[in-house]
């Protein structure tokens, strides 16, 4: 999950630029048209935003010029409202500028994004460091009379209050000079950081020369492995790209192992060539400049900064409960090798499971184990239908409906819009927009993005927000079937966007996702149980070619075997997890290989997996400062998330109108106008039990 939020931007820079450019630039036009304006995608050009960026920053540094030095005493009105209203030309252009960042990145904006970069990042500091503004909130968040607000305004006060104390507002001058600087030489760095790492999934690929060479490749496997390679206009037959949604089926079904150590060494390796795109140097930087960081804002380390406006406060508190899980994990994987090792002895292979084999034979084992074929399974996993499974659960659960729109324009033609309906209201809620496939220039992975937040303080504002994967598109005019893993990825991130368009709070600052790391995955891990119900196998899960649903008896095998590969996935999460705090928690320079051996080896980590993340393309925690010393989130929100659901097996079952009811109340709808635990508590009427996430694994549960 990926979401930028700007409170406010402005700078003191004074910038050249032609006033008539100025009001010709589609960048810097107010969004039009339906839905209460969609952004004008058929109008951008890569050349624009430079020149829309700088302006949008000095129509923002007056709107904040003009709060600071308001005359009149500080209100809720004249100073919070005021700022939240700020800053509309800058959020465009921003979102903008990050869909050209993840979706569509080219070498012409990648010199753009390079210099722009930190100017927006620079513009974020003199905003925290506005002596004037912060005096203003400073004064409403000490005062009696704040009180008498409304519970979100006060909230809304609190967090203007926290944020910019947590950024050094209460830093001498000399030291917010310091704490500026280094936020821009840390832009600086998470854009090279995710260039270099956007460079060697582009450019690197397996080859695949001869028929041979894909042997076990199912069909659509085979069908995307040669229409890459003819995209590459290279004189092979096929080639895997250098991304997960390529490299993982590779692993998993190729049977030249040989082939398998060289796709699973390009993907591990990324990052880590020694070449131009090498992030050893730039990560290292990044670790000692957010120590110093860390440091002039009074904290012993990055971590302890991080975790400050976090649900778990705590370092010791996050691993605590890593270690907790991380020892019948490591079992659990220990198990499965020694089923797997046998599996390579019957066979006559002379050799120890290595990381290039897990998946491979761990799909051998679950053949014979649970007689589930991932490729017999996938026949009935269509995206489409899925995806109108997934609209069918958010009816089920929120009582909203999706209808398909063709009257904005898109920034690829991959991508489709649906406006998104409250059947409650009869109202429209928002837009989504959907970019599902893998392509040259877009980043790994999968995420949400919300283009806009819902809001009722400037009128009732809706939301827009998009879904982006990586799916192989495939042969054309032939359904594109997606992996049972791709089917929950589908599911989580959409759980994203039901969080955005289940928003209804009145201020922007507070709305739909913008809440805590450890918190925010908690309704995207929680969508992801629907998938495996009988209601949606039943309806959604239908055969490409027979259109006939999933049979009983190989949902009963889905069902026994859903916890087949939890240790391998809790393992390879953890060690990630685990080794981010570290790093974060150090003060030293740190050789990243080395730091990253000596940490698994104490962990004991199994040497037939890898991290899910190495440290030089670990995105997450070096492409921004979003998830750093955060990859842990996504264990803590899955403790929150099993005891969640365990709220519907407890009731009448997954569409419980009851306990739905009260997950929108309390969770989807209230963004982060309630504390957190507050909001979890009044939905479950207690704190979340981590037995849950045990329960939900499968793990021994510790006495």
């Amino acid at each position: 999950m990926h979401k930028l939020i700007l409170f406010f931007l402005m700078s003191t820079t004074t910038f050249s630029l032609n006033a008539q450019s100025e009001s010709q630039n589609p960048l810097l036009q107010k969004w039009t048209g339906p839905y209460g304006g969609v952004p004008a995608f058929d109008s951008y050009k890569v050349s624009d935003f430079t020149s829309a960026i700088e302006s949008a920053i000095r129509e923002n540094a007056k709107e904040i010029d003009a709060i600071a030095n308001n005359p009149k005493a500080p209100t809720f009105d004249n100073t919070i409202a005021a700022l939240e209203l700020s800053g509309k030309t800058i959020k465009r252009v921003n979102s903008i500028f990050e869909i050209y960042s993840s979706n569509i990145f080219t070498p012409d904006f990648g010199v753009i994004e390079t210099r722009m970069t930190p100017k927006i990042y620079e513009l974020r500091d003199r905003i925290y460091q506005n002596k004037k503004l912060f005096i203003r909130i400073e004064t409403l968040y000490n005062s009696k009379d704040s009180k008498k607000l409304s519970s979100e305004q006060q909230r809304l006060i609190w967090l203007y209050y926290s944020t910019f104390v947590r950024e050094g507002a209460k830093l001498n001058d000399k030291d917010k000079q310091k704490v500026a600087k280094i936020n821009q030489q840390l832009a600086s760095h998470f854009t090279k950081f995710s260039q270099n790492l956007l460079a060697e999934e582009n450019n690197q690929y397996v080859a695949l020369k001869a028929e041979s060479d894909f042997d076990g490749l199912p069909d659509e496997i085979k069908n995307a492995a040669i229409a890459d390679a003819k995209d590459r206009g290279i004189d092979v037959l096929g080639s895997i790209a250098n991304t997960r949604s390529s490299i993982e089926p590779f692993l998993t079904f190729s049977t030249r192992r040989d082939l398998r150590q060289k796709a699973f060494d390009i993907f591990v390796k990324r990052g880590d060539n020694n070449n131009e795109n090498d992030n050893n140097d730039v990560l290292v930087s990044i670790l000692q400049l957010r120590a110093q960081k860390a440091k002039l804002l009074g904290f012993p380390s990055f971590a302890h900064w991080s975790l400050s406006n976090k649900m778990a406060k705590d370092p010791k508190k996050t691993l605590a409960l890593m270690e907790s899980v991380w020892k019948p994990a490591v079992e659990k994987v220990q198990l499965d090798v020694a089923e797997m090792q046998q599996v390579v002895d019957k066979e006559g292979g002379n050799f120890k499971i290595r990381p290039w084999d897990y998946r491979y034979y761990e799909e051998k084992v679950r053949k014979a184990k649970y007689d589930l074929d991932q490729n017999e399974v996938k026949q009935y996993l269509q995206l489409e239908n899925l995806r109108e499974g997934m609209f069918w659960v958010a009816g089920e659960l929120f009582n909203l409906s999706f209808k398909q729109i063709t009257n904005v324009p898109v920034y690829h033609e991959d991508v489709r819009v649906w406006e998104v309906i409250s059947s409650t209201t009869g109202r429209v809620v928002g837009l989504w927009y959907f970019d599902p496939f893998a392509r040259t220039g877009k980043r790994s992975g999968a995420w949400m993005n919300a283009y806009r937040d819902q809001q009722k303080l400037d009128g009732e504002v809706i939301t827009i927000v998009s879904n982006n994967c990586n799916f192989i598109k495939g042969s054309a005019n032939e359904p594109v079937l997606i992996s049972w893993d791709d089917a929950v990825t589908l599911f989580h991130e959409f759980g994203h966007a039901l969080h955005g368009l289940c928003s209804n709070v009145t201020y922007p600052g507070l709305s739909g996702t913008s809440v805590a790391t450890d918190y925010v995955e908690f309704p995207s891990q929680l969508l992801e149980h629907w998938l495996s119900t009988p209601e949606v196998l039943n309806k959604f899960a239908l055969h490409y070619k027979t259109n006939k649903p999933l049979p009983k008896s190989l949902i009963t095998r889905i069902e026994k075997a859903k916890n087949f590969n939890e240790g391998f996935a809790t393992v390879e999460t953890i060690s990630s997890s685990i080794v981010d705090m570290k790093l974060h928690l150090t003060t030293d320079k740190v050789d990243p290989n080395k730091f990253e051996n000596e940490v698994l080896e104490k962990l004991n980590m199994p040497s037939e997996i890898v991290m899910r993340h190495r440290i030089p393309q670990f995105g997450h925690i070096f492409s921004s400062d979003g998830y750093a010393a955060g990859y842990y989130s996504y264990l803590w929100a899955d403790v929150i998330n099993a005891d969640a659901y365990e709220a519907f097996t407890e009731g009448k079952g997954p569409y419980d109108k009851a306990v739905a009811r009260k997950l929108y109340d309390n969770v989807f709808s209230v963004g982060n106008t309630i504390d957190e635990e507050t909001a979890y508590e009044r939905f479950r009427g207690r704190p979340a039990e981590s037995d849950a996430l045990m329960r939900a694994r499968n793990f021994p549960i510790p006495e």
